[in-house]
């Protein structure tokens, strides 16, 4: 991931001009990264160091996910639905 498309995601997701760290932007990023990882792992399919590094992303998506849901139910939903994220 790049620095000009990190920062992109991070104006996507923000709620204020200050905000770099809410979890809605942490998920976001999670999810590019999962994506990036997951694109490398069709064609390096033994390469089980990052495969490991992919599943302890997930975990800690998924943690912050429930996090939101408890915390903030609409910002969730709407989350989950601008990511395409099933649940």
């Amino acid at each position: 991931m790049d620095k000009g498309n990190r920062q992109q995601t991070i104006t996507d997701y923000q709620r204020h001009p200050k905000d770099t760290g809410s979890s809605g932007v942490q998920i976001a990023l999670i999810t590019q990264r999962i994506g990036q990882l997951t694109e490398h792992l069709k064609t390096h399919r033994k390469d089980n160091h990052t495969r490991r590094g992919l599943m302890q992303m997930v975990g800690q998506r998924r943690r912050l996910l429930v996090y939101l849901a408890r915390e903030e139910p609409d910002t969730y939903t709407a989350l989950i639905s601008r990511l395409g994220l099933r649940r």
